[in-house]
């Protein structure tokens, strides 16, 4: 009897589907239910469990032990596995452990470690496919898929009487199937504790194909286990009676319908269509007084949605992120619009203002939507004397480079590059940037600030980039090896007391419910999230089913996803869960709407749907009396319109109890400002005054211009996204500053 046998006899089961036949003493079998296995336990046969030490390694062609013994597994104890010294004659190894599936994973890892040539790895696979039964048609449903393989795959768990799990699969690939044999081979008869044991990391020996990659097929030993785990885990809350996971509030998007799911979903859904008056009252008086709007991404859903499809009849509104904003004002402002309206904080428009008065259209007016100052608790921690601190301590380590988060005001960027040469960055060019400089001038020290999440997770991306081959660290960036990543890790200094409010919320209690009710989803992350919510999307990412990064790389990441999808033209269901700002939510149904009506006007074409998951908590949603039912269908213009509305109990953007992504800041810019202030533009009698964009006459301790210097690294990013390099003048500044403080 092999290890794997015995294993089942420990376990006491009396199922063999699981068990994967010999490859050289089973030809002619067709199923693993045709293999016959001699059932006793370790007890009956008078054996006791043996335990080794860590430093024993079987050899597995001299012994015929099929485990090796490792230094640790995450402190627990370490795996007996060996050739018996005394056995019955009929028994020729055997392998005793506290955690059996573990033990037939190693027998695994040694039998694929032993096949040199990836082909006979995959040729192993093909043989252990041609023993695994095919599942019913009944059985191969929407529910059964697992997400993110390159081929079909369909897994169905039940748990017997006795507590073990039972697991069936099946995949319209041959090598597919035969991952899911191996992973059945593993898990199948496992008690729960067992199987939810099991890591990811623990199959990356089982090297075949190429890991990492989003399309490898080797993903699949991933995402068929996540997605046992996960039906594990249901079965086993069902059996004690209690709910598996509170469900967060989604979004489910076909071609031809949107069904809200929880009051917070409903109350996106319900301004997807916005209200045709009042889009027809904007278009008109922005096309009467020549008024541009640029808002971010971070709106309210009532404002994104009007925004949206007034869009479609007037050409100067422009919904982006930071970076694009004041780009996107001065092509206005040259295509003849005479004032701008930023939605977004009061960085954002003094940025705008000041780009226009730089590239001389000073005349054309900058206004804000609120009278009261629209803050950004990320933009506030970089103006606190800590933060001049870390930067004065930048000044004294030279050469250094100051990386600092565009969303700040800037008055902040230009004290900062006073004091240390600075260039800003965003969520979505700050890596490429951190690279670049580390790479174009030697010895640097490069000093981020203010988002302490963003930095932490740059330390962390670059620590796992170390640990990348050189092909894989060459397609990040092309000047940079695994040596040189470990090398600039000293020289990364990142700003320890700055957060953004919106982003803290997603904390441990989210992402325990995401880990648990959601680890087979696609995973989407802002850089600027917490470390715990980044991690869990960077592991996603490992295996192709995450992305972290900026709203735009989330959006392309969706996008691209759902065209897959459509290219395989099988009828599915993706679930994403948006780890960033709600207010994105818009500009992501829209996209993907877009896709799947394309799709379906294709002959032949399969029902796809995408469900975008609101990772909120319950406590951050305003809930009304009346309940109403989901939306069944829509058509090209409008939504059926629900009477709930997005926030949380007292009017506040965000809950002490973690979880809504709703920027309250964010929030003072509403539809019904943006129309008053367009209403009275021109603003002849000075009524508006307090809506201006703040324009900066104040100059720095050394008489600088506040609003000339504050621009400089911003025209110092500008220059890295057309080309890629940092400025000969950064350069100069860095290495310039250098010298004097040697002096």
């Amino acid at each position: 009897m092999d290890c794997a046998s015995m294993a089942t006899t420990t376990r006491g089961s009396s199922h063999f589907t699981g068990k994967l036949p010999q490859p050289n003493s089973l030809h002619g079998s067709s199923s693993f239910l045709q293999m016959k296995q001699t059932h006793f336990s370790v007890q009956a046969i008078g054996l006791k469990p043996l335990h080794i030490s860590s430093k024993m390694e079987l050899d597995h062609h001299k012994h015929g032990g099929f485990c090796k013994p490792i230094e640790s597994f995450r402190g627990r104890p370490l795996i007996a596995c060996c050739a018996l010294a005394e056995r019955p004659t009929n028994v020729s190894n055997y392998c005793v452990s506290e955690d059996l599936p573990y033990c037939e994973l190693q027998r695994l890892v040694s039998e694929f470690e032993g096949l040199v040539e990836p082909v006979e790895r995959v040729k192993r696979l093909l043989h252990y496919a041609s023993f695994l039964p095919h599942l019913n048609d009944s059985d191969k449903i929407k529910n059964n898929r697992v997400m993110g393989c390159t081929a079909q795959v369909w897994l169905k768990a039940e748990m017997e009487e006795g507590g073990k799990m039972r697991f069936f699969a099946d995949s319209d690939s041959e090598i597919t199937r035969g991952f899911c044999a191996c992973l059945i081979h593993v898990l199948d008869g496992a008690f729960p504790d067992e199987v939810l044991r099991l890591k990811t990391e623990d199959l990356a020996s089982l090297n075949v194909g190429l890991a990492g990659r989003a399309h490898s097929r080797v993903n699949t030993w991933h995402n068929v286990l996540l997605s046992m785990q996960k039906k594990t885990r249901a079965l086993v809350a069902e059996r004690d009676g209690r709910p598996f996971v509170e469900p967060f509030p989604s979004l489910v998007v076909a071609s031809d319908e949107i069904h809200p799911q929880g009051s917070y979903a409903e109350a996106q859904a319900k301004f997807l269509s916005p209200d045709d008056l009042k889009v027809q009252e904007l278009v008109e008086v922005l096309t009467e007084k020549k008024i541009g709007i640029v808002a971010h991404f971070y709106m309210d859903p009532e404002v994104q949605g009007v925004l949206t499809a007034a869009a479609q009849q007037w050409p100067h509104i422009r919904i982006s992120d930071s970076l694009v904003m004041a780009d996107t004002a001065v092509k206005m402002a040259k295509d003849g619009c005479k004032f701008i309206t930023v939605l977004g904080v009061d960085f954002m428009s003094e940025n705008v203002r000041a780009i226009l008065d730089q590239s001389g259209f000073e005349k054309v007016g900058v206004y804000r939507m609120s009278s009261e100052q629209i803050g950004c608790s990320l933009a506030e921690a970089a103006e606190n004397p800590a933060y001049t601190n870390f930067l004065e301590g930048a000044s004294r380590s030279p050469p250094s480079l100051h990386v600092i988060y565009i969303n700040t005001s800037l008055n902040t960027k230009a004290k900062s590059h006073e004091l240390v040469p600075t260039i800003t960055c965003t969520s979505s060019n700050v890596v490429q940037t951190v690279l670049q400089a580390f790479a174009q001038i030697p010895n640097l020290n490069i000093w981020y600030g203010p988002d302490s999440y963003m930095g932490a997770n740059l330390a962390e991306l670059f620590q796992q980039m170390s640990n990348m081959s050189n092909e894989e660290i060459f397609e990040i960036h092309p000047l940079h090896n695994r040596s040189s990543i470990r090398s600039l890790l000293p020289h990364l200094h990142y700003y320890q007391d700055g957060t953004c409010i919106v982003h803290d919320l997603f904390g441990s209690e989210v992402v325990a419910r995401i880990r648990d009710g959601y680890s087979d989803a696609f995973l989407t992350a802002h850089f600027e999230v917490p470390g715990e919510m980044f991690s869990l999307a960077m592991e996603a990412k490992k295996r192709g089913m995450g992305v972290v990064g900026s709203t735009q790389n989330i959006l392309d990441f969706i996008t691209q996803r759902v065209k897959e999808a459509i290219e395989r033209n099988t009828d599915e269901s993706l679930q994403f869960v948006l780890g960033t700002e709600s207010g994105m939510i818009t500009a992501i149904v829209a996209a993907i709407r877009k896709l799947l009506i394309s799709g379906k006007a294709r002959p032949g074409s399969a029902y796809i749907n995408v469900e975008i998951v609101f990772p909120v908590s319950s406590n951050a949603v305003t809930k009304t009396v009346t309940s109403f039912g989901g939306l069944s269908s829509i058509d090209s213009s409008d939504l059926v319109k629900l009477s709930v509305v997005p926030g949380v109990q007292a009017g506040e953007g965000c809950s002490i109890h973690g979880g809504c992504a709703s920027c309250p800041y964010m929030k003072m810019n509403s539809l019904s400002s943006l129309l008053r202030i367009c209403h009275q533009l021109p603003d002849t009698e000075n009524s508006l005054s307090t809506y201006k964009a703040s324009r900066f006459e104040e100059r720095t301790l050394h008489g600088r211009s506040v609003a000339d210097l504050g621009c400089e690294p911003i025209l110092h990013m500008r220059h890295f996204q057309a080309t890629g390099k940092l400025s000969d003048k950064l350069v100069d500044q860095i290495l310039l500053k250098s010298s004097s403080t040697r002096i």
